[in-house]
């Protein structure tokens, strides 16, 4: 006990000062009272003083204080006593004080605590409210576990039912945005529509909103800006019907254009896939759609659908592009096409009933641009050939090879260019530089590697005074070739050089024109005979 509590419980006079009170305790009947000043208080032997002087409380304008145990009063205001004289208290229970009820001090009655002190009133700002939620049962509206808002402008004022949760902030809604609600319970949104636990939609109105208590701001939705050289690829989460009134089923996608919308903000049940840029066809291109969209928005699985510029379009959903964008076949009078048949259709070219596996060629001059039936083999080039030149042609389909020779030529679809192969020394004979100078043309040999083109005619110049074997493999005959002269090989020839000796010259010329002579000889006596 300090200095000052042992003087006064030695002193028996004590002054209360205005304004102040003490509590005294009776020890005869074990009862504590309330003393206020000001005046001159006699403490008796039997007393003591328990609690004071203490300044009494006073609550400005504006200001709350909470009490612990707060006395029982009448209806009248009055404070209640027991039957010793001690004063009644509500045990356990909480008395929230305010300046309109208690404008002057008041003293605290044996029992009281000063739970909270004087404290400023919170003020509640515009756009901003207060989450309470209800600890007691009151006004029979609102239960145990109840959360509302007190929405600004404005001051709360606190209640013993009630505690204060959290201060919620309104969010500012932008041009072009939204946010995005989830429902904690079952409730009724500001909008007026019913939304159950756990259900996702979202706010557009432009301004400052203020999030129910029960309602949760997941984020901000900003809109995608739309223009007409792209296109949102979108697919459902669930089943539901869009901002524009279509139904659309869980896993269903579709794009969203600058002819449905400017701008658009995703629903809560869409998802971005990608962001589609337009094709755009000019007037000398074409593609090829693989599992085109139908009218109905259903991908046609296994069909093709033909495009042809100018034109612009956006891919649709699971859409792809065969072989990507394709310029128009412009074929000159001496180019061609071969084409293949994928399936039956009519030629509206040649007006003939086409069917699968038909191989054709398609001579220009013209522009072309195949239909869905129809594949590009290759482009095909007339061969202008001079009257000592020519090229070996082989027909896939029965095998045979033959010459062209002098004329402009461009293969059939049922042909190709055959390679005529040579003896190594055949070859290194026409390598030379002197022949490739004087006796073959430097358009045969292939500048790149610098060997022959085998599917040209091979022709080979024979200088005076030299001699060549020519022997063809397919009905078993040589002959002999003297220069000053030109020789063109069958696909079935080739041809041996005999040295240029005069002697051996001479006796092959002998040789010649005594088989030559036996020959007539043998005619002559059959004749006879």
């Amino acid at each position: 006990m300090s200095s000052k509590d042992s003087s006064s419980q030695i002193s028996p006079i004590h002054r209360i000062h205005p304004f102040y009170y003490i509590h005294v305790l009776d020890q005869n009947t074990s009862v504590t009272r309330l003393e206020i000043g000001p005046q001159k208080f006699f403490r008796q032997d039997n007393e003591t003083i328990r609690t004071g002087p203490e300044k009494m409380i006073t609550i400005p304008p504006g200001h709350y204080c909470i009490i612990e145990n707060p006395v029982v009063k009448n209806e009248m205001g009055q404070v209640q006593f027991d039957e010793n004289g001690q004063v009644k208290l509500l045990h356990g229970n909480l008395d929230i004080r305010l300046n309109k009820d208690y404008k002057d001090p008041f003293p605290l009655y044996p029992g009281e605590v000063l739970k909270q002190p004087v404290t400023l009133l919170k003020y509640v700002a515009a756009n901003s409210a207060l989450r309470l939620k209800a600890i007691l049962d009151f006004d029979e509206q609102r239960k145990t576990g109840d959360q509302w808002l007190f929405e600004g402008p404005g001051t709360y004022i606190p209640r013993k039912e009630v505690s204060v949760e959290e201060q919620i902030n309104a969010t500012i809604i932008g041009p072009n945005q939204a946010i995005k609600l989830s429902a904690k319970r079952e409730i009724t949104d500001r909008m007026g529509q019913h939304r159950v636990a756990g259900e996702n939609w979202l706010v557009k109105t432009p301004g400052a909103y203020l999030p129910l208590a029960y309602e949760t701001v997941i984020n901000i939705e900003n809109a995608h800006v739309l223009t007409n050289k792209n296109a949102l690829h979108l697919r459902a989460l669930k089943t539901f019907t869009d901002d524009f009134d279509q139904t659309r089923n869980n896993g269903d996608e579709w794009l969203v254009t600058i002819e449905q919308t400017e701008t658009h903000i995703l629903n809560v049940y869409e998802e971005l896939v990608t962001i589609i840029d337009i094709t755009v066809l000019n007037s000398r291109q074409y593609c090829t759609i693989l599992d085109p969209v139908s009218a109905d928005g259903k991908n046609q699985l296994g069909k093709k659908k033909l495009i042809v510029g100018e034109k612009t379009f956006f891919l649709q959903p699971y859409e792809r592009l065969e072989k990507g964008i394709q310029n128009i076949n412009i074929l000159d009078e001496d180019e061609g096409l071969i084409l293949k048949c994928t399936e039956s259709f009519e030629d509206e070219i040649d007006k003939v009933i086409r069917m699968a596996g038909d191989r054709w060629l398609l001579r220009g001059p013209r522009e072309y641009v195949p239909p869905t039936q129809v594949e590009i083999l290759m482009k095909r080039k007339a061969i202008p050939l001079d009257e000592n030149e020519g090229i070996y042609v082989r027909n896939i389909k029965n095998g045979r090879v033959r010459t062209v020779i002098g004329q402009t030529y461009i293969l059939t679809e049922n042909e190709e260019l055959w390679e005529k192969e040579l003896p190594s020394r055949i070859e290194q004979l026409l390598q030379k530089d002197s022949l490739v100078e004087k006796h073959i043309r430097t358009k045969d040999i292939d500048t790149k590697t610098g060997k022959r083109i085998k599917w040209k005619l091979v022709t080979y110049h024979i200088p005076q005074n030299e001699a060549v074997q020519v022997y063809d493999y397919k009905v078993k005959q040589s002959r002999i070739i003297f220069g000053p002269d030109l020789i063109m090989l069958e696909p079935d020839e080739h041809f041996t050089h005999i040295n240029s000796s005069g002697s051996i010259v001479y006796s092959l010329f002998l040789l010649g024109y005594l088989s030559l002579y036996c020959t007539f000889a043998f005619v002559v006596i059959c004749n006879k005979i």
